[in-house]
């Protein structure tokens, strides 16, 4: 891996993803600890979707898409930032909708060359000309969402072509240099494409330097909950990732295991929190509640402090599970929702509604199957700045844990315990 950065890549954007993302990524989290030992709070990574508005019609997508269109605007993008560099922050994650339909996007990154954005994207949006731009900035990664093959990235995209226009605007962004990423939400209808060492072979020969694997969430007004992966699926998924690490010289991120393989919640631990297209402060991005907003006249580090929502959210969650609380446990979040009267944060307005008929399923935690890390330097990684932050050990007990499954008993793919292949 440290051969295909030196060789691969564009130094300058090497340097700069090192110093902004590596070392200041690494000091906003040792802030992070500091802040918690004092009992004061602020998340050391942000997550901001900055529109609604997207091209596709993806299955299980959770923004209103096809809603009139809101993004939050330069002043208001610039001012969160600002006051999140201020507490230490130097990463920012970048969602819509597709934000590069945001026609003001790249004065946003223009404006913070001393941080560094991820932007989640289709890049349906990326033409030479544009990574052009964002190879200037310097301060900018693309991270491409590839959904499965041909047929099914138009089945679960929404539109003919997909695939080809993904390609298309990743091929622009490797052209230009780019430190470039490809995600996908892992479901039943792309894993035996995605989850395989061909696929990623297939990024290395591109120049992809990191992949991203997420596990498809059934939420929203059309959460397709046939796509979900059963517990042993997802525990494929876990061992892929971890062997991957082990064995490619690529990068594999994800957002639910620490070092020792103990699953976590990024937002019940308090690692990160979502700024909506509204500007509301949300949990997370499949979360759409809330009680407060950047837009608020009190500083962002106050709205943290003092918010009896998100902290209740986060012991809460911690309480009752380590895994996804949105897909084992949505009756708290209704709870949660009642008793701080937080607002539906859509357009559609039916958040609460959706909760009620979500079918509850193992997430990420699955007591006695964890898989600790093989790779050292992942290993030290996690040990250092992904981690629980003490989250669990202050609030879980699994006494308080209800198996999501057990409801689930007739379901055979909840009960198939085949155990599955290692990748070597």
């Amino acid at each position: 891996m440290a051969k295909r950065l030196l060789t691969e890549t564009d130094k300058r954007l090497l340097w700069k993803a090192t110093w902004t993302l590596g070392f200041k990524g690494l000091l906003s989290v040792h802030k992070h600890k500091r802040r918690l030992k004092r009992g004061e709070f602020f998340p050391p990574f942000l997550y901001m979707s900055v529109i609604n508005s997207c091209n596709l019609r993806c299955q299980g997508c959770w923004v209103d898409v096809a809603a009139k269109q809101q993004r939050i605007e330069v002043d208001a993008a610039n001012r969160t930032i600002d006051e999140a560099k201020k507490m230490g922050n130097a990463f920012f994650g970048i969602l819509g909708g597709e934000p590069f339909m945001h026609k003001d996007l790249m004065k946003i990154f223009a404006a913070h060359p001393d941080a560094y954005f991820q932007v989640f994207t289709n890049g349906h949006f990326i033409t030479d000309e544009v990574a052009a731009q964002l190879r200037e900035l310097g301060n900018v990664t693309p991270l491409i969402s590839v959904e499965g093959s041909e047929i099914i990235s138009d089945e679960r995209r929404g539109r003919a072509g997909v695939l080809n226009d993904t390609m298309k605007g990743l091929e622009a962004a490797l052209r230009n240099k780019l430190m470039v990423g490809v995600c996908t939400s892992v479901c039943k209808s792309n894993i035996d494409d995605l989850v395989s060492e061909r696929w990623i072979d297939r990024l290395i020969e591109m120049g992809v330097m990191y992949c991203w694997f997420h596990i498809y969430r059934p939420v929203g007004p059309e959460s397709n909950p046939d796509l979900a992966l059963n517990s042993e699926e997802q525990r494929r998924v876990r061992q892929f990732v971890v062997d991957i690490r082990a064995t490619k010289p690529i990068i594999v991120i994800d957002a639910y295991h620490d070092d020792a393989g103990n699953a976590l919640c990024p937002a019940a631990t308090g690692f990160t929190h979502h700024v909506g297209p509204w500007g509301d402060l949300e949990p997370c991005p499949v979360i759409q509640l809330a009680t407060e907003s950047i837009h608020d006249k009190r500083s962002l580090k106050d709205t943290f402090n003092e918010s009896a929502f998100l902290r209740d959210f986060r012991e809460l969650t911690a309480q009752h599970t380590r895994g996804c609380v949105i897909m084992e446990r949505p009756d708290l979040l209704i709870d949660l929702a009642n008793r701080h009267g937080a607002r539906d944060t859509t357009a559609r307005g039916s958040v609460m509604k959706e909760l009620e008929d979500i079918s509850p399923r193992r997430s990420q935690f699955q007591p006695g199957d964890e898989i600790p890390e093989r790779s050292l330097a992942y290993r030290w990684a996690k040990k250092y700045a992904f981690n629980d932050f003490g989250t669990y050990t202050q609030h879980f007990s699994e006494d308080r844990w209800k198996d999501p499954d057990a409801n689930r008993t007739n379901d055979p793919e909840t009960t198939d315990k085949t155990s599955l292949p290692v990748l070597k």
